[in-house]
């Protein structure tokens, strides 16, 4: 997939008139802002056919707030759990570089090694480093972006992957561009980094994370599945996408739906395909983790604020952030697996056919902002949580643009957002 980054404006007229609530039965102590939220939110997901999702904010000066929207379960009411399960995409690739990271802090690795010494057979891999892999600046092309891929995805969608078939599909394609020459986000960059951590350790991914992210920060709903498992923990919504893999990935100019078949969608005359049990192999550590809304709260504080890197690391992951856009400093921001939304919120967000989750951290004001929902993009091809968010931030940056999304994919969704 290429770079597409939307400038997501917002403003108050977000906030006009809505109606209907989600919850009736909310408790009378909450949060002013939540009393305001709950209409927009309700009218966003009910114009944008987006079947269920769950909102948290955590705020020491506004107050918290967790609730969940709609159905987990498409044409039914199948209330979604505020402690539901989600897959969350390339909000994986945080993890994966936040591994990278401790290896550093060890004395295991550098990230100016030329990713060589590591994987064999990589086109320029004498010349690309660590770093620009973390950082999407290697130049190598992004398999997820190969018509193939998608094609047998369609055609068998819990095929188990193995990276090594992955990167095969990736070193196929010439190199897009010289190591370091700009930005491009590439799901490959973070296959590799997969398998030098596997290399490093001699241990799988699942229990590196969970020795290295899960136990430490008390993830207790965390996990990352084994190539073979296709299941998500219980409780969990089904997830939903339009379109199918070819359609929606490998033709990257746009993934919205055609004007006719978007009034269908919102007409309710066409459906979402369900995308639940789709195994996620293809894509590993770039997106196939498993989490909560409160898990990846509690993880996105850490991943911004510290606590799973020494201070020294901490500070040189923070300061390696630098705007995709030269022209645009305002606007997103990628470091060492971590992405700035505009001035203020720095995280991920992570999207696979299915399921859409959006995490955000403001190291100045403490604020937590984190929505899952059970649907990958909406009919106009937006992610389903950037178009929520979009009715949240009003509240807390009146009249800021802010950034939308993994900046590979929007205003489109791509595999592993």
């Amino acid at each position: 997939m290429g770079t597409r980054i939307a400038t997501v404006v917002v403003g108050a007229g977000l906030l006009a008139a809505a109606c209907g609530t989600s919850n009736p039965s909310h408790p009378r102590s909450e949060p002013a802002y939540a009393t305001t939220l709950r209409p927009v939110l309700t009218e966003v997901m009910r114009d944008n056919v987006i079947p269920g999702a769950v909102v948290l904010v955590r705020s020491p000066k506004l107050g918290d707030w967790t609730e969940s929207f709609g159905t987990g379960t498409l044409d039914r009411n199948d209330p979604i759990g505020v402690d539901d399960h989600f897959r969350i995409g390339s909000n994986t690739k945080t993890m994966t570089v936040t591994v990278i990271l401790q290896l550093v802090q060890q004395g295991r690795l550098r990230l100016d090694d030329p990713v060589a010494n590591y994987v064999p057979d990589v086109p320029g891999g004498d010349r690309i480093t660590v770093a620009q892999l973390a950082e999407m600046r290697s130049g190598l092309y992004n398999y997820s972006d190969d018509l193939g891929l998608s094609t047998a995805l369609d055609a068998d969608p819990q095929r188990v992957w193995t990276p090594q078939q992955l990167l095969a599909i990736a070193f196929a394609h010439p190199v897009d561009f010289q190591p370091g020459e700009r930005f491009e986000y590439s799901n490959t960059n973070t296959i590799l980094l997969g398998l030098i951590i596997e290399k490093l350790t001699g241990e799988s991914i699942a229990d590196i994370f969970r020795a290295g992210i899960d136990e430490p920060l008390g993830l207790r709903h965390t996990s990352f599945p084994a190539p073979t498992d296709n299941s998500i923990p219980q409780p969990h919504p089904r997830g939903y996408a339009f379109g199918t893999y070819v359609s929606t990935i490998a033709t990257i100019a746009t993934f919205a739906l055609p004007p006719d078949q978007q009034a269908a969608a919102r007409a309710g005359t066409v459906k979402p395909a369900d995308r639940t049990d789709d195994n996620p192999s293809w894509t590993w550590t770039a997106g196939a983790g498993i989490s909560t809304v409160g898990d990846l709260a509690t993880y996105v504080k850490a991943l911004v604020g510290g606590g799973l890197l020494d201070a020294k690391t901490q500070q040189l992951r923070m300061d390696s952030v630098r705007p995709i856009d030269p022209a645009a400093p305002d606007n997103a921001g990628y470091g060492l697996g971590l992405v700035r939304f505009g001035k203020h919120l720095y995280g991920h967000d992570g999207q696979l056919p299915g399921y859409m989750t959006f995490m955000g951290y403001d190291p100045a004001t403490d604020l937590t902002i984190v929505i899952a929902t059970n649907l990958a993009t909406v009919p106009s091809g937006e992610g389903s949580a950037l178009t929520l968010l979009k009715a949240v931030l009003p509240v807390f940056y009146p009249g800021d643009a802010v950034p939308g999304g993994d900046p590979a994919v929007e205003p489109a969704p791509a595999p592993t957002r």
